[in-house]
């Protein structure tokens, strides 16, 4: 386990080898709260679901849930009324390992859409799962939700005596309205379902909803929080700031993991635009920008070409104004009040020869500022997605 790692009291996590995907590879996660728990989630806004989210959204909906089953290898997405038959059955294998009802059982799947889950092998994995619950489990965890990442996502905060965890998977095909993404998160805070709930819209909002690898929002995108209260520590009304601060800095690093671990990615971008009349008009040019082929093979090639930046500003819909418009990249001001700034190749080069560059775009009209989280785009990307399921 992680050296410093915060595990909330009451908590445990286990994996299982089910060999959806590959034979000897741990491919199910369950997360259990040994005692009873509030929950709150938020779900991919693409039209088109997968059954693992259908199924949640109605288990989550009294506020409830003692327990998440999660498999890699297969997303359970287009697979009709069989795939929500699939999904019920996880939920109740699940249960039926934890003595708990079915509807205490949250669902998510990640994996190759339009394929049939092999219920043989989840429900061995669940089962493998569910009997390697501990503490310290947590590591296998994660690697049994991984698909194409290539690191563990792990990230938590203490506020006020009570812990929060979060753990994810995500790597590609991810833009805002959550991604392929998957977010597990557990405190032992105690926070009623109303206010947890406000709690993890907002933080969602400002963290995952601004991350973008490749502008695919997927079928499966699910974010869980569960709440135990096994700490003893209560956020109130009064007291829910310091909580979702707490909980929104999880979820910051967890995004920022997730897009430093794009696929085929060297390096993290950060895309802030400030300056702005409304965040909303901020979000836009940041997004367009973080999500333009131009702007990320450039990151890639470290090329200081900043043309690809504004006219990704001026094409967002935002009403730019060019002579207030300044730009930096990597540190580097390239562009002043509607004017290039004139540098050498090779300062150009190096401001982008980092594993983290900042792009900051100040558009010169308002006090709004809005920050995108990205990487580049390589040759690995097209690589590692035209070979996804050959």
């Amino acid at each position: 386990m992680g050296e410093h790692m915060l595990v909330p009291k009451g908590f445990l996590a286990g994996a299982g080898k089910g060999g959806i995907k590959y034979e000897g590879r741990l491919d199910v996660a369950v997360i259990f709260s040994e005692v009873e728990a509030y929950a709150a989630g938020a779900f991919t806004r693409n039209r088109v679901q997968a059954a693992p989210v259908k199924v949640s959204r109605e288990h989550i909906r009294d506020g409830r849930a003692r327990a998440i089953v999660a498999n890699s290898g297969n997303a359970n997405a287009c697979t009709g009324e069989q795939g929500l038959r699939d999904a019920l059955r996880m939920a109740e294998v699940a249960a039926e390992e934890l003595g708990l009802r079915s509807e205490e059982v949250l669902v998510a799947s990640t994996g190759v859409i339009g394929v049939k889950l092999p219920m043989d092998k989840v429900e061995r994995g669940i089962k493998d799962a569910c009997r390697s619950l501990s503490s310290e489990g947590w590591e296998g965890a994660e690697q049994a939700i991984m698909t194409t990442d290539t690191k563990p996502k792990f990230a938590w905060a203490e506020v006020r005596g009570a812990r929060i965890l979060g753990m994810a998977k995500g790597s590609g095909m991810i833009a805002p309205d959550l991604a392929t993404m998957l977010a597990f998160l557990v405190t032992d805070a105690e926070v009623v379902p109303k206010l947890l709930g406000k709690a993890l819209r907002s933080a969602v909002g400002r963290t995952f909803n601004r991350l973008t690898v490749d502008g695919e929002a997927s079928t499966n995108d699910t974010v869980f929080l569960l709440a135990n209260g096994a700490s003893g520590v209560g956020f109130g009304r009064d007291e829910l700031p310091k909580f979702a601060r707490a909980l929104e800095e999880v979820c910051l690093e967890l995004a920022r993991q997730m897009a430093r671990d794009g696929e085929g990615a060297t390096k993290l971008v950060v895309v802030r635009v400030k300056g702005a009349r409304s965040e909303e008009e901020a979000g836009r040019a940041a997004r367009t920008v973080a999500e333009s082929p131009l702007v990320k093979t450039a990151m890639f090639g470290k090329d200081p070409n900043w043309g690809r930046v504004l006219a990704a500003v001026g094409r967002s819909g935002v009403d730019v104004e060019e002579e207030k418009v300044s730009l930096e990249m990597g540190g580097l001001r390239v562009f002043y009040r509607g004017r290039p700034v004139e540098f050498g190749r090779e300062e150009g080069v190096r401001a982008l020869d980092k594993d983290e560059v900042e792009i900051t775009i100040d558009l010169g009209q308002g006090d709004a500022e809005v920050v995108f989280y990205t990487c580049d785009l390589s040759y690995d990307y097209v690589r590692i997605n035209a070979e996804y399921t050959t």
